[in-house]
């Protein structure tokens, strides 16, 4: 069994380059090996329109931890601009970076940015076929894109992708399979072994990446352990499911750290990560304290 790369994605969503390299540098301190941004747009108090610009923020004032994008949409980009940017920031970085790929689920964002939402997957191709040319030295109308990323040929790319078009979409692409924070482990076992089938479809060898996302909340008070719990459960469900929420105990890593020690371990068991990204409960209300205190926990039972 590989060992668990352990990622991290703030705590604290805050448009501030020093308080979110401070949560980086926290991050590294504890033994994280990366750090991953979102993107989102539209979302008041919460919209990280530009993941990369964050993270160069965060690339001068960190080591050797990997930065990563857990979404970077690529139907809503120029490709050639794109890949100048990411180009820039694994330049930047030393050669840390990591693009998670996604085209975007909500309708109404896509068409603000011109992007018709029954065109995203075929948007999507087309842009990343673009950007890979840009990077190997390809001329497009006699331009030649400077600079080319640091690590070659490009840096890593992982799909994030939710239902079968899309996880059959990373497998044509022989591209990792970067699977969500909001789907149970039964969901996550079926939709690994899609995204196998596809890769053995294409030609595409399996020996890559498996990076997942999980929701994590770690306390031993089982208070606040049931706080969150509720919270969760009375999320809606997301808009790209098909049928109801699972439980929170089915999609999140949730409890104490004994208890999380022994779900992580499932995980590896059924999915065999490469990765292992871990969110905070997208819920209001949660002390900052308690976010902290359980992400520091997290790294002692996987890296202590």
């Amino acid at each position: 069994m590989p060992e668990l790369q352990l990622g991290i994605a703030p705590w604290r969503m805050e448009l501030n380059a020093r308080a979110m390299s401070a949560q980086a540098v926290q991050a590294e301190a504890w033994g994280f090996h990366a750090f991953f941004l979102p993107e989102s747009h539209f979302v008041e108090n919460a919209a990280i329109p530009d993941p990369l610009l964050l993270l160069a923020a965060v690339a001068a004032q960190t080591e050797a931890l990997t930065l990563g994008t857990t979404s970077w949409l690529l139907p809503i980009r120029q490709p050639l601009l794109a890949a100048e940017q990411a180009a820039s920031l694994d330049r930047l970085c030393d050669g840390r970076l990591v693009l998670g790929l996604g085209r975007g689920y909500q309708r109404g964002m896509l068409e603000a940015f011109g992007v018709n939402s029954a065109d995203k997957r075929d948007r999507f191709d087309e842009v990343l076929c673009a950007m890979r040319s840009a990077w190997a030295g390809e001329p497009f109308l006699e331009q030649i894109v400077h600079p080319r990323p640091l690590q070659t040929p490009h840096p890593p790319l992982w799909v994030a992708a939710f239902g079968p078009k899309a996880i059959g979409q990373a497998g044509r692409l022989g591209l990792p399979y970067f699977a969500s924070p909001v789907e149970s482990l039964a969901e996550l076992v079926g939709n690994y072994a899609r995204h196998e089938e596809a890769l053995a479809e294409h030609g595409n060898g399996a020996d890559i990446a498996r990076p997942i996302m999980r929701t994590v909340f770690i306390a031993e008070d089982p208070a606040r352990v049931a706080i969150v719990r509720d919270k969760l459960a009375a999320l809606p469900s997301p808009p790209f499911r098909r049928g109801p929420q699972p439980a929170p105990e089915d999609w999140c890593l949730l409890g104490g750290a004994a208890e999380v020690g022994e779900q992580i371990a499932r995980y590896r068991e059924a999915l065999n990560p490469t990765h292992l990204v871990a969110v905070r409960p997208r819920v209001p209300g949660i002390d900052n304290g308690w976010l902290t205190e359980s992400f520091e926990t997290l790294a002692e039972i996987e890296l202590g």
